[in-house]
């Protein structure tokens, strides 16, 4: 079944002080993003009060299998103390967020470790925190083997899955309580790919989408993924998730004749790409017609496009005889003033793109 799609005229312009745009372009001519990742924590339930574990950092290594300690790199993960049991029951904790990685394949994952990590247990005699004991090996990151292909423009989510019950080993008599982590990872694709065409084509301009990322009225956690058009008028808007778009068209020169337009009920499927069936047209900006009848009276007022019947709109004047036609596509047009026992004035108008064509004022001659 095809998605409903609109073409609507967007008067105000975007600011475009607050659109972050990629602009990096490949020998395609498209502006093209770096993949980006996202890495969410989660935790299995575990038989304890809390289990809290110094998250220091999360790394990659791409296209290398090789146990080799180089090559290694950083997201940038927070290093922050956290409540494993916290992200249970569907609850997660986001320790990357759309970080840009190479393109390639994402061969192992580790999720580092710091000191400090403790675990509280309840029995019948309260509440106690005990040291959780790291060995030196797992401080460096648990190594997860993933061999996941990144593509270019899609943004992928991993999840690690830390199993609590698992992790906890009691060291028989000496009542150490050791840390040894056991991990889980899975990844999919958090978005898809929007490419499509405007015309005229030698007119620069900004394709953007609004994301709503959280889904909810919040503003605050929107964001704008944009793109330029390149010299045969083609965009890629990458790393877009999955969800119903408008796509806005913004020319780059605000002086340009051409206004901005919109394009709704876009459908991106996360990890496939989604190609618009037509180019998407820009609309000239509108003029306006003003004019006055020096009669003094009330008036009617129509246009027609030129050589046609059509009636293009009609407007009254006010009690002095002022009209104005606002909002109406470039182009030659027929006027006509008429009023009862007056003979009809006939002027043709010419409106251009953004532009108030004022008349030179109109007497009538009375019958």
């Amino acid at each position: 079944m095809k998605t409903f799609m609109k073409l609507k005229l967007i008067l105000p312009l975007f600011l475009l002080a607050f659109i972050f745009s990629c602009n990096n372009s490949d020998s395609d001519g498209i502006d093209k993003s770096a993949p980006t990742i996202s890495v969410r924590l989660v935790d299995a339930p575990g038989d304890y009060k809390a289990v809290n574990v110094n998250i220091v950092d999360v790394m990659i290594k791409m296209n290398d299998d090789s146990d080799d300690e180089s090559g290694w790199i950083s997201l940038n993960a927070n290093n922050e103390t956290v409540n494993l049991l916290d992200f249970t029951g569907g609850l997660s904790k986001v320790l990357v967020d759309r970080f840009p990685i190479p393109a390639g394949t994402l061969s192992q994952m580790r999720l580092v470790l710091g000191d400090g990590n403790t675990i509280v247990i309840e029995n019948e005699a309260g509440e106690n925190e005990f040291d959780l004991k790291t060995p030196s090996a797992q401080q460096s990151g648990l190594k997860l083997k993933v061999n996941a292909e990144i593509e270019e423009g899609f943004t992928y989510d991993f999840v690690l899955d830390f199993d609590v019950e698992k992790s906890i080993v009691n060291a028989g008599s000496s009542g150490n309580i050791i840390l040894k982590p056991v991990l889980y990872v899975s990844a999919e694709v958090s978005s898809g790919i929007i490419e499509g065409t405007i015309t005229p084509s030698d007119v620069p301009v900004m394709v953007s989408v609004l994301v709503d990322d959280m889904d909810n009225d919040d503003s605050e956690d929107d964001f704008i993924i944009s793109a330029y058009t390149d010299e045969n008028g083609d965009f890629a808007l990458w790393g877009v998730p999955a969800g119903t778009y408008e796509i806005t068209i913004t020319p780059l020169d605000e002086t340009s004749d051409y206004g901005s337009t919109s394009l709704e009920g876009v459908v991106v499927t996360n990890g496939s790409i989604k190609t618009l069936d037509a180019p998407i047209t820009l609309e000239l900006k509108p003029g306006s017609i003003s004019g006055d009848v020096t009669n003094d009276i009330e008036v009617t007022a129509e246009i027609k496009i030129s050589g046609t019947d059509t009636v293009q709109a009609t407007v009254m004047s006010n009690a002095s005889g002022e009209f104005e036609f606002e909002n109406i596509p470039p182009g030659n047009y027929t006027l006509t003033i008429s009023v009862a026992n007056f003979e009809a004035a006939t002027i043709e108008v010419e409106v251009l793109p953004g532009l108030e064509t004022v008349l030179t004022p109109v007497a009538l001659v009375a019958l």
